[in-house]
């Protein structure tokens, strides 16, 4: 077998790294032990390192590429591409030994007798080191695409044979410590899938922004995948949640409609052309839920197979109506064990950010800017400058790695750029749209990646980076929570060292991913004539890919409640119903022809009261509806809710029998009220019959205590949760609750401004204290340090 030119998947396992290379055995090793458990993965075979050895000595190249290597100077950009081009033309030239010709022919003959006459195959070039767990070689080496017949399929062979020495590869192997002429190439020959005729993409089975390891994430466009990585368009996004998808649950808890234009198809007799896609195929998705959570059990397998993180290329066929996995390899960037670590980053400015984009690495880096829009322009690159550039492609690793920074005008998540820096640990932001235009040559920028979205500044803005090791925070006798409102930010603050989420905010999912009135959307087409032809347009553009736009509120805000939920999965996450105020709920699209004025709506219109008001109850259904699709359907039970600003009693029994109506009723379901008004304290006994606990609202219940508008910001001042009279009331309410045997919890923001206030709390036995993320372990220690 060592002696063999050509091996067929079924004679593959993944141990023979060395003979066929990483990208060979992977496929070997799937085809023969997965696909009985039902992942289809096309036939092929491939050639092996032997055969590539003999192709070497039997044209004299080996002795020829030792004296092209002589000279290689990996830190001189000239010259290794000149290198390169001499090993490309080198191998370029040669021939096939005519016993590795037949032995390919044959095995090429033989896979045509399985799949029909000329049968079309992808050519991909696997080496040696490739796929492994410190060293992905992704697109390091050549692919080539629908190649049909012997001819054609020989001069891919060859060619993959010469792109072990791109620049890119030559640089890479560099980098990581490999010897250039110690590393084999062999050709992995597959079937083609159609996915030119439906769809094709990437899935990671980690979220590879964080290192969260729950999810599956899984990109998806139009035709054949190579315009993902390109980042020339903005793919599909799902995410799956694996240890309830696991369980039979349907946890997409995450779906982003791309901007799909174009498309790979297959060219009038080989290769790759580019079409537009259709408009009605532009506003779908490419993938159904079924087919989604398919590729995600199937990431499932392969990660339990190789017990390690998976990146996996899939490809649905539009003839056959099936999807395929083509490709699998380790995931490289957050799968190592490097420690339980946590990173703070604080940069503070009050300027406009001359950009934004998508955000790649979670650091912040600086440097001066280079803009260049021609490989042929890399050779100017210095070392620690911020690289700015339309978008990368594998060429510009050899520059990409002395980057302090990378912009790019066009890409997304899993585009070539925003792959490479991550492996590289180099801040990118991607899909800014005009950085290439808007930042020149020389100038000094701030890189910011810490935040939601990837912002740019102009000059050198100051910034400090704390470090903690996460084994070395102590523990409390109180549970630390979190309180949040970005779903974005969850999977990384899932790390840090807390029990849950002591309050989930709606607010913040309806009004940056909803961004419309929920009665706007319910009663869309009675008040069409009364929006604007921009409204209507935004309206209709947000809720692209659903039947309807009530499934889109519902489904939106089920999902960003759901991507929190799973963050911190099994712990619990206390979810609070909707708590804008009218001039806040006019803010959104449509508001107006629903919301009046009120002089303050800080004790106006909202909370509790307006859930039961006849003309808001239909958006609370909803509301409720988004819970119901979390806990069921995706199986996120550790999701319980929580009423605000609910006066009285009787609110709080007509808020509950309208969950009922609903169905939101489930004995496991916990009901929590927020002790915010001086009436939750003072009939304490009265609201614990009806709800299993109390969160604290320390801001609102040291306002109307002290009978201020936390608004005025000339009272500021006087709103201290110090008072005595507010702490007088807190205490009541922890020792009613623990007396009863019901949650307390606090949720306001007192805690994390005050470390003596949270001081208080944990003397008193309050069960749980949620805090911001970033006072979550400056408070830990304070508290400690004076416990101790």
């Amino acid at each position: 077998m060592e002696k063999a030119n050509v091996l067929f998947f079924s004679e593959i396992r993944k141990k023979d790294v060395g003979q066929v290379g990483g990208k060979s055995a992977s496929l070997g090793e799937m085809y023969s032990l997965l696909t009985p458990k039902g992942i289809n993965i096309p036939n092929g075979f491939s050639t092996t390192a032997h055969a590539y050895l003999s192709f070497l000595k039997y044209n004299g190249f080996d002795e020829k590429l030792k004296e092209i290597f002589s000279t290689f100077n990996p830190k001189n950009l000239a010259n290794l591409q000149e290198t390169g081009r001499k090993a490309r033309n080198l191998l370029l030239s040669g021939k096939f030994p005519l016993d590795l010709e037949k032995d390919i022919i044959r095995a090429y003959e033989k896979l045509c007798k399985e799949y029909g006459a000329d049968a079309d195959v992808a050519v991909r070039s696997s080496a040696t080191a490739e796929d492994l767990p410190n060293a992905s070689f992704a697109g390091q080496h050549e692919t080539y695409l629908n190649v049909k017949g012997g001819k054609k399929l020989m001069e891919a062979i060859l060619k993959s044979y010469s792109s072990l020495f791109t620049d890119r590869a030559i640089s890479y192997r560099h980098e990581k410590g490999f010897k250039q002429l110690e590393v084999y190439l062999a050709s992995c020959v597959q079937k083609m899938v159609r996915s030119d005729l439906a769809s094709s993409g990437i899935m990671f089975t980690i979220d590879t922004e964080t290192g969260f390891k729950d999810v599956v994430h899984i990109s998806s466009i139009f035709g054949i995948g190579e315009l993902i990585v390109k980042g020339r368009i903005t793919p599909d996004d799902f995410y799956v949640f694996k240890p309830t998808l696991k369980k039979g649950f349907r946890p997409i808890i995450i779906r982003n409609l791309g901007r799909k234009t174009k498309k790979y198809v297959y060219g009038s007799k080989e290769g790759l052309k580019e079409a537009d896609v259709a408009e009605k195929d532009q506003a779908r998705f490419s993938l159904t839920e079924d087919e989604v959570l398919t590729l995600a059990k199937w990431g499932c397998l392969i990660e339990d197979h190789y017990n390690y993180p998976q990146d996996i290329e899939w490809a649905k066929d539009g003839k056959l109506g099936k999807l395929f996995v083509v490709q699998s390899r380790p995931e490289t960037v957050h799968s190592l064990d490097k420690g339980r670590f946590y990173e703070e980053y604080d940069i503070k400015t009050m300027a406009k950010p001359l950009l934004t984009g998508i955000a790649i690495g979670e650091k912040i880096g600086q440097g001066k800017a280079r803009v260049i829009l021609d490989t042929r322009k890399m050779k100017e690159f210095k070392e620690g400058e911020i690289l700015v550039t339309k978008m990368t492609d594998p060429d510009w690793n050899s520059i990409m790695v002395k980057a302090s920074a990378i912009i790019t005008d066009e890409g997304g998540k899993t585009c070539h750029s925003a792959i490479i820096s991550r492996e590289l640990g180099i801040p990118c932001i991607v899909g800014t749209k005009e950085a290439t235009k808007k930042l020149k040559t020389g100038t000094k920028a701030t890189v910011d990646c810490t935040q939601l979205k990837g912002r740019v500044f102009s000059g050198l803005v100051p910034f400090k980076v704390k470090k903690y090791n996460l084994d070395e925070i102590p523990e409390l006798p109180t549970k630390i929570m979190l309180n949040l409102g970005t779903p974005e930010s969850a999977f990384k603050a899932s790390f840090l060292p807390v029990s849950g989420v002591g309050l989930a905010r709606e607010e913040f999912i309806i009004a940056e991913k909803i961004k419309v009135h929920p009665l706007a959307l319910i009663h869309f087409n009675k008040i069409k004539s009364k929006l604007s032809k921009e409204e209507i347009k935004t309206i209709e553009d947000l809720t692209k890919g659903y039947k309807n736009k009530v499934d889109f509120f519902v489904n939106e805000l089920a999902e960003g409640i759901s991507q929190i939920g799973a963050a911190f999965y099994p712990k619990p996450v206390i979810v609070r119903f909707s708590d804008f105020k009218t001039n806040e709920y006019r803010n959104l699209i449509g508001g107006k022809h629903f919301e009046g004025e009120e002089s303050n709506p800080m004790i106006g219109f909202r909370g509790a009261c307006r859930y039961i008001a006849p003309s808001f109850r239909p958006a609370f259904e909803l509301e409720c509806l988004a819970v119901k699709k979390a806990r069921e359907e995706y199986g996120l039970t550790n999701i319980s809710v929580m009423i605000p600003f609910c006066r009285t009693v009787e609110e709080g029994k007509k808020a509950r029998e309208i969950m009922k109506e609903v169905k939101l009723d489930d004995k496991s379901l916990k009901v929590y009220v927020m002790c915010e008004i001086p009436s939750n304290v003072i009939l304490i006994d009265e609201f614990l019959k009806i709800f299993d606990g109390m969160s604290i609202g320390s801001n609102d219940l040291t306002q109307l205590v002290l009978g201020l508008d936390r608004d005025n910001g000339g009272l500021a001042h006087i709103g201290d949760e110090n008072n005595e009279a507010v702490k007088e009331l807190i205490r009541k309410t922890i020792k009613k609750c623990n007396e009863k045997g019901k949650y307390c919890g606090i949720c306001g923001q007192a805690p994390s401004d005050y470390p003596e206030f949270a001081r208080f709390l944990v003397k008193e036995g309050i069960e749980s204290i949620s805090l911001n993320p970033d006072t979550v372990i400056k408070t830990i220690l304070s508290i400690s340090n004076k416990l101790r």
